[in-house]
């Protein structure tokens, strides 16, 4: 049972419990003596400020003891301990919690789990018979034995064509998965951006516009304008932007008018008129036109 009252050897120990921090961490940042607080019988700890600017509201806690019927008191532990208004650390957070779009770079490897809701298994041909096993020679020979009914396609047949439609892989989105990507690629590109509704008209009447498969090609698809502001994204068909296909026809260059002055041609202009005719010689020398 835990003591309310320190044993007094123990409570008198303070300098061999101060000198236990100074041993351990220097006496820069060892400060005054606080309390001294029984721990159990015999057991004591004291502390001290801390006085490192970096564990602002942190103590040193020494613990100290002895044993029954003995007089020398011993060094138990030397720790630093948070206060009422110590800064901590955040609470952890697994790290599947705290990963964000855009974390993952070259060479990390981002594993999914067993029981993750965007995906539910998908179809891997491992549910087929094997070929050249008992269940599949019996399966064959009640085929044949039916009438007019076709002879069911090799498995090899079945995986090539699934390789084609996009089967054989082991998981596939399930509905919310699909909802969640859905909602992504809406709030990034959808009608509701300011991009879109300034838009001249929507991506859906768009010639840049590359369609995709799926259900989610009923409402998506990929921008393919290099000029766009979504090249090479997955953009809702009611989203738009100004680079639309068809939101202008770019005018025809206008053609020069003809040429109405020629000024390539010198016409010569008479500076004085002639006494006689009334006309300037233009072939006079501009000193005799002086004194003329």
């Amino acid at each position: 049972m835990r003591s309310r009252t320190p044993d007094r050897l123990c409570a008198e120990a303070v300098d061999l419990a101060r000198q236990a921090v100074v041993d351990s961490v220097g006496e820069a940042v060892v400060g005054p003596h606080v309390k001294a607080g029984a721990d159990a019988e015999r057991v004591v700890t004291h502390t001290f400020e801390c006085l490192d600017p970096a564990y602002r509201g942190w103590h040193w806690a020494v613990t100290v003891a002895r044993a029954p019927r003995a007089k020398n008191v011993t060094l138990d532990e030397v720790a630093l301990l948070p206060g009422a208004g110590a800064v901590l650390a955040p609470q952890w957070v697994p790290w599947s919690e705290r990963l964000r779009p855009g974390d993952l770079g070259p060479g990390d490897l981002l594993p999914t789990g067993a029981d993750d809701l965007r995906l539910e298994p998908g179809w891997t041909g491992e549910d087929e018979i094997a070929p050249n096993s008992a269940l599949a020679e019996a399966a064959e020979d009640e085929i044949a034995a039916v009438e007019d009914v076709q002879q069911a396609p090799a498995r090899a047949e079945i995986g090539a064509i699934a390789g084609e439609l996009g089967l054989g892989r082991p998981r596939v989105l399930s509905r919310r998965g699909l909802h969640q990507a859905a909602e992504r690629w809406e709030s990034a590109y959808g009608p509701q951006t300011p991009m879109a509704q300034s838009a001249p008209a929507s991506c859906d009447t768009c010639g840049f516009l590359v369609p995709i498969g799926g259900s989610l090609g009923q409402a998506f698809g990929v921008c393919g304008n290099e000029f766009g502001p979504a090249d090479g994204q997955v953009v809702s068909l009611a989203y738009g932007c100004g680079a639309h296909s068809e939101a202008a026809v770019l005018p025809a260059p206008p053609v020069p008018s003809e040429l109405i002055l020629d000024e390539t041609i010198v016409e010569p202009l008479p500076l004085h008129p002639d006494r006689t005719s009334g006309s300037v010689e233009p072939d006079a020398p501009v000193e005799e036109l002086g004194h003329a």
